[in-house]
């Protein structure tokens, strides 16, 4: 099964232009498949023309470069007491919740083998650098995850380049929920009202391909997002793997010029679970190894960079069931929640804030 391919340029081309009413049919039509897609496979892929393939392309090379450092130079933009939600998170710190979810484990033993994850070892060892995109609320009870942003020495590039990809796939994001919003049958702005301001932050991983590149290493275990939607640009070594709502194991294939959405835990809330946060992993593959020999040919950098960026509703709005929602079958399992607290609560089980922290 492949995941459906929506191009966001019908929607943009009718809110510029407005359209007659086969137009508008055809938009709901596309909406309808993003809110499905979301609902029964936790992603789709989107084309959307502001997004150009060259600048993910940019966008890596810059972030290779910096992964590429040695790791005592990295450690400077390193800010544990921020709860690694700005600069970079070192390899060896982030914990798979598949190692600490006892709820997450029991899942696993009761699926099928051939659709079981790849069980890691350790806390991920992969690098990630958190930089923050787009305007912060000038008063929130959450400072920690509304920081300032930590710029490395040596890459005058570094600012614009994260600043312009980061703010395209925002935009993105923004029309995509619109989209969603739309096909739920909820108002245009019932997401993108309450992302305003949000903590969103492009969060590239970087995955030391020479030092850890044998087949079945495990780069980011078994997990979900705790944000609302992850996007990501093409990364130019495969290895992700996404699980469907039927429970089936997907490897995906990012097209040239394409991104990938996924689901995340805030938006399961405010659909009462009617979207489920998307479980995902990355691990070397067979494709991962002939991407690395074909890079060693081409003496291109053996390290593997993700183009992510995980969208976020504002800290100090509050989640919960949003319009007929809050009818669904599961809405008292989503009770009212602030999305900073919830956030805390999330980055603690993962290692990436202090065990007492809520």
């Amino acid at each position: 099964m492949d995941l459906p391919l929506v191009d966001l340029a019908p929607y943009l081309d009718r809110a510029v232009a407005g359209g007659g009413a086969a137009g508008e049919e055809a938009v709901r039509a596309l909406c309808a498949t993003v809110s499905a897609s979301l609902r029964d496979t936790g992603a789709l892929l989107v084309k959307d023309p502001r997004c150009p393939a060259a600048d993910n392309d940019r966008f890596l090379d810059v972030v290779e470069r910096y992964f590429a450092r040695s790791a005592d130079s990295k450690r400077l933009q390193e800010r544990p007491n921020l709860h690694y939600q700005v600069g970079v998170t070192p390899e060896g710190v982030e914990v798979p919740r598949s190692l600490v979810d006892k709820e997450m484990q029991d899942k696993i033993k009761s699926m099928p083998e051939e659709f079981q994850p790849a069980t890691p070892k350790g806390p991920d060892p992969k690098w990630r650098y958190m930089w923050r995109v787009g305007p912060r609320p000038a008063n929130t009870r959450f400072k920690e995850l509304n920081s300032e942003p930590v710029i490395p020495d040596g890459l005058p590039e570094w600012k614009e380049t994260m600043d312009s990809w980061g703010s395209k796939m925002i935009s993105a994001i923004e029309v995509v929920a619109e989209m969603a919003a739309v096909g739920f049958g909820l108002p245009k702005d019932a997401f993108t009202s309450l992302m305003k301001e949000g903590p969103h932050l492009l969060a590239p991983t970087g995955s030391d391909l020479e030092r850890h590149g044998s087949e079945g290493t495990v780069f980011a275990g078994f997990h979900y997002d705790l944000n609302f939607l992850t996007i990501h640009g093409r990364s130019r070594f495969p290895g992700l793997n996404i699980w469907l709502r039927n429970g089936k194991k997907m490897e995906v294939k990012v097209p040239v010029g394409c991104l990938l959405i996924q689901s995340g835990k805030q938006l399961e809330w405010l659909t009462g679970g009617e979207c489920l946060a998307g479980m995902h992993e990355v691990v070397v593959t067979k494709r991962t190894l002939e991407a690395i020999a074909l890079a060693r040919e081409q003496n291109r950098s053996l390290w593997r960079v993700s183009s992510t960026l995980f969208a976020h509703i504002a800290s100090d709005a509050t989640l919960k069931p949003l319009g007929h929602f809050a009818e669904a079958s599961d809405a008292h399992s989503y009770p009212p929640i602030c999305a900073g607290d919830y956030v805390e609560q999330e980055l603690s089980v993962i290692n990436l804030k202090g065990k007492n922290g809520f």
